[in-house]
């Protein structure tokens, strides 16, 4: 897909700061240093779009970026963060899964989960939780250019193991491995009708 405009326009602490024009919303989550905002501005092409941290649970709203004046992406708070208050994260969880319970705009969720490491407890549980709603979802695996592509292989089956009814697509936003693969995915979910 060809980025024409890319542009940050609002964060969302609560509903009442959701986008109301009604145009679908492509929606990110995961853990906190996943590596969300670096994947979404590699998909962009856009260096500081999405704001990268070396602090995970940097991300605390919810983040809108409209996308050649037609679709949102849409960065959802990183989750299982220590260093933040329980109240906080709890504030974080009811936000997140507001958003993705009850937003019609929504077409598709991707999850993404760390290559390098076995999809913890907190990636199982929100991957049950998509496939309970019925969500349109798949896994982006990161960091794959971390990996020999020896291990990758072996991490993937993994993944794949591990969420057997989700695809997975392996992702470096240093090399752009999987980028083609993710847009084919955003494109068809952005044909759909609304979920």
């Amino acid at each position: 897909m060809k980025i024409t405009s890319a542009e940050f326009v609002k964060s969302a602490f609560n509903k009442s700061h959701w986008t109301t024009d009604g145009l679908p919303e492509i929606a990110f989550l995961g853990r906190s240093n996943v590596g969300k905002s670096s994947l979404i501005n590699s998909l962009l092409g856009r260096k500081g779009l999405a704001r990268t941290s070396n602090t995970p649970g940097r991300t605390q709203s919810i983040n809108f970026f409209l996308i050649n004046e037609s679709f949102y992406f849409v960065d959802l708070p990183g989750y299982g963060y220590a260093k933040v208050s329980k109240q906080t994260r709890s504030d974080w969880g009811k936000m997140a899964e507001e958003y993705l319970a009850k937003r019609d705009e929504l077409r598709l969720s991707i999850q993404l989960v760390d290559s390098r490491h076995k999809p913890t407890e907190l990636d199982l549980q929100l991957n049950e939780w998509l496939k309970f709603y019925a969500k349109n979802h798949i896994i982006a695996a990161t960091k794959a250019d971390k990996l020999s592509n020896n291990r990758l292989s072996k991490n993937l089956r993994q993944t794949e193991e591990a969420f057997p009814e989700s695809k997975v697509i392996a992702y470096s936003s240093v090399t752009g491995k999987g980028k083609d693969a993710l847009w084919q995915e955003i494109a068809e979910a952005l044909k759909k009708e609304k979920i």
